[in-house]
């Protein structure tokens, strides 16, 4: 028997107490991660939840020892670029105080990091990553739901507090927002009914339904679009890219009857005078805000003027101080104003290279490529709604950003339950 030296086994023990508080804190991540996932539905107050678990789950990552993926590395480039200058565009506000414009754009360098940190974690285990916070996202999105669509019909005691000008909002500010946050888990459960089997089809049919009506009842325009476009997309890259030929029949068959479904939930809501009145107004492609010189389009021209004239910004939400109170809806016309040339340039790299990123990965096959359509099938519609509102402040859409660059990044990893699996659902 050997005996080891006194000293030797002191210089040990403090290294194995790290490592299993490092392993221990290795195994916690996965839950709270899906707990930051999950809070994201709840962001009435700020700071909201989300923000709360997130720094719970940084801090996990840290002390745990999260791997960092060289394939993530453009996030963190394009962070580090963006920050120095929309610290400098704060200084330039000369209506609200520097502090709260800080504020405004120390949130958006921490919506930066989320993206960074999601990426990360889901290049880590590609699968058995992206299933947690699929399984997360559509609990709380399904939650959500059930809650807008109750409060909106009058079924729920105290719905006011879910409804904003008749409209549902659920646990959200804004029902501009609570139905885009509902895309993506729309796209999760919508992927598995089209490639599950047996029950899977029924209830993942069920709950793309539920989130549907959900979707339907923010009367969001720009919600509806986003959900239309983004199924669509999701259904034609499945058809292409991972279907055979007896799966393109039962797709079609699918695609039909699923219409059918749809039509006649959205039928039935129509029945109801109220909703009727409401579907009409809103469904007309101009509103009021919309048209003239200051209206959401006629502001466009003034907006890059005042872009051009402000090469470091003007500062967060200073536009609406000016000629025009509204603020430019248009989120790319918005972030030279916020961020100065030099954050809207970093802007639109993490955009730009996101999409080119994911297009690179859909056209190469692996067994990871069915966990990333539903995820670019939200993202590039995004893109486009981001075109027509504000999104830089949106969790979710930093959050989707993430899960692209975080399949890409682990594309080659196969975690050994996918081999015994004929597609890789998330």
């Amino acid at each position: 028997m050997t005996v080891s030296s006194p000293g030797l086994v002191g210089r040990d023990r403090p290294e194995l107490g790290r490592a299993f508080i490092a392993g221990v804190l290795r195994k916690a991540l996965p839950v709270i991660v899906a707990l930051w996932v999950f809070s994201g539905g709840f962001v009435i107050v700020e700071p909201s939840p989300y923000e709360v678990m997130f720094l719970a789950a940084f801090g996990l990552a840290l002390i745990g020892g999260l791997r960092l993926s060289r394939g993530t590395l453009p996030v963190l480039y394009v962070t580090l670029a963006f920050t120095p200058f929309a610290i400098i565009a704060v200084f330039q506000m000369r209506y609200q105080s520097v502090t709260d414009g800080l504020i405004y754009n120390l949130v958006t360098i921490f919506l930066f990091v989320t993206t960074y940190f999601a990426a990360n974690f889901v290049a880590q285990a590609p699968y058995r990553h992206m299933r947690l916070i699929a399984h997360s996202y559509v609990v709380v999105a399904i939650i959500a739901s059930c809650v807008g669509t109750l409060a909106y019909l009058g079924l729920l005691p105290g719905e006011g507090v879910f409804l904003l000008y008749g409209r549902a909002k659920a646990f959200f500010k804004d029902p501009n927002v609570y139905g885009p946050f509902l895309m993506l888990p729309a796209m999760f459960v919508l992927q598995r009914a089209l490639l599950g089997q047996g029950k899977s089809v029924a209830w993942n049919g069920l709950a793309y339904l539920v989130i549907f009506i959900g979707v339907f009842v923010s009367f969001s325009r720009g919600a509806w679009g986003h959900l239309a476009a983004s199924s669509a997309m999701l259904f034609f890259l499945i058809f292409f890219l991972e279907s055979s030929g007896r799966d393109k029949v039962r797709l079609l068959l699918f695609a039909v009857g699923g219409t059918m479904v749809l039509a006649a939930a959205l039928a039935a809501l129509l029945s109801i005078p109220a909703v009727a009145d409401l579907f009409v107004h809103r469904f007309s492609l101009t509103q009021s805000y919309d048209t003239g010189e200051t209206g959401r389009f006629g502001r466009i021209w003034y907006t890059i003027e005042v872009a051009l004239l402000n090469p470091l910004g003007i500062g967060p939400l200073e536009y609406g101080y000016m000629r025009i109170e509204e603020q430019p809806h248009n989120t790319y016309l918005n972030v030279p104003l916020s961020y100065g040339w030099g954050g809207a340039l970093a802007y639109y790299s993490l955009v730009v290279w996101t999409t080119v990123v994911g297009l690179t990965c859909l056209a190469r096959r692996s067994v990871n490529r069915t966990l990333l359509i539903p995820v670019f099938a939200t993202f590039l519609p995004m893109l486009i709604l981001s075109g027509i509102i504000d999104t830089d402040h949106w969790r979710h859409w930093f959050l989707v950003a993430g899960l692209v660059w975080g399949v890409c990044a682990g594309y080659r990893v196969v975690d050994p339950a996918q081999l015994r699996l004929r597609r890789s659902l998330p």
